[in-house]
């Protein structure tokens, strides 16, 4: 059958963007950056071509990351970069778009209120949230219908949310602001405190990619990294290994590490046995950092398995909860015929 309303999922991330439509899959994957002309209030760039221009501006063009610790901190810009996306990905339709947009779990009320209104000032004729973990799950293809324990561990750009899940509702979670981003903040830390070197956020990532690590590596990995030394004032080249990585991320993975391990303090016995039997499953971008998965298995004394796509797993989760999307509309009706 023929439908000129086109159904959306959108994991709206602190790093990344990512669309999927209903028969479709995902669509689009973008960096959550916006560049804009301070002079005219105009948009220059949204995506990956205005992530380019990160540090890279000129006084009237700024770039923007409208979206923080995984909530939105510029409306405004979050809006017109949700409408750039969903026009994108979806074109022009004879009817606004239903969409699903998945929220950290610890977000309060009046930040879910800023996305349900992001999203409808954006296009939408109706927005629903599912919260991050539930969605991880469901992309991950675990059956969370069940009653039996399972534990997610999912780590974006902002957040790192972790759960665990039993008959399709969280019961025990903690969401806390230590995620890739913090990554990139020690590594910049770092490289000032113990080399006197400026480097950005594009280069802390590309060293966070590349070298960076959570647990001692069989084999040392090195990059060259380019930055402005702080004494001299000169550009400057210096070779980092990834035991130096190491050391600069301990702080923010032994934190992530507690969390997780405070979440299985509080899990009830039952629900704690069937994790101890099928181990945790971690989604996210972050969790592609090397080691990450072993120091937390080490730690917990629980096995620890990534699932294939990290990145896109949260996204997808969101897509297959579009097939659930018309029962929401009808329990709505009903209840408001109740009322």
């Amino acid at each position: 059958m023929f439908s000129l309303r086109a159904d959306i999922g959108i994991d709206l991330g602190t790093a990344s963007v990512l669309v999927y439509i209903k028969g479709k899959g995902i669509v689009l994957q973008e960096p959550s950056v916006v560049a804009i002309d301070k002079n005219t209030g105009k948009l220059k760039a949204v995506g990956e071509e205005a992530r380019q221009m990160l540090g890279k501006t000129p006084g009237n063009i700024v770039a923007i990351r409208p979206l923080r610790d995984g909530v939105i901190s510029d409306y405004e810009i979050t809006e017109r970069m949700l409408r750039h996306f969903i026009n994108k990905s979806a074109g022009r339709r004879f009817f606004k778009p239903r969409i699903i947009v998945c929220v950290p779990s610890g977000v309060t009320e009046v930040e879910k209120r800023a996305v349900i209104d992001a999203s409808n000032q954006a296009g939408a004729i109706k927005t629903y949230l599912i919260e991050e973990p539930i969605a991880a799950a469901i992309g991950a293809g675990l059956d969370i219908t069940q009653p039996d324990g399972n534990m997610i561990i999912d780590m974006g750009g902002g957040t790192t949310d972790i759960a665990v899940i039993s008959l399709g509702g969280i019961v025990v979670s903690r969401s806390i602001k230590i995620a890739g981003d913090k990554f990139d903040e020690a590594i910049i830390r770092y490289m000032r405190k113990k080399h006197s070197m400026l480097i950005g956020e594009r280069t802390a990532e590309r060293m966070k990619i590349n070298i960076g690590t959570a647990y001692k590596r069989t084999k040392e990995a090195f990059m060259d990294v380019r930055g402005r030394n702080l004494v001299t004032g000169l550009p400057t080249t210096l070779k980092i290994g990834s035991s130096n990585m190491e050391e600069a991320l301990y702080e923010p993975v032994t934190a992530i590490a507690d969390a997780v391990h405070s979440v299985l303090e509080r899990t009830p016995p039952e629900l704690a046995a069937d994790i101890s039997n099928k181990g945790m499953v971690m989604t996210g971008g972050g969790s592609l950092l090397y080691g990450l998965d072993k120091l937390i298995s080490e730690r917990t004394g629980t096995k620890v398995t990534i699932v294939e796509e990290p990145i896109s797993c949260v996204a997808k989760g969101t897509g297959k909860s579009l097939e659930w999307i018309d029962m929401l509309e009808t329990s709505l009706i009903t209840d408001n015929a109740r009322r």
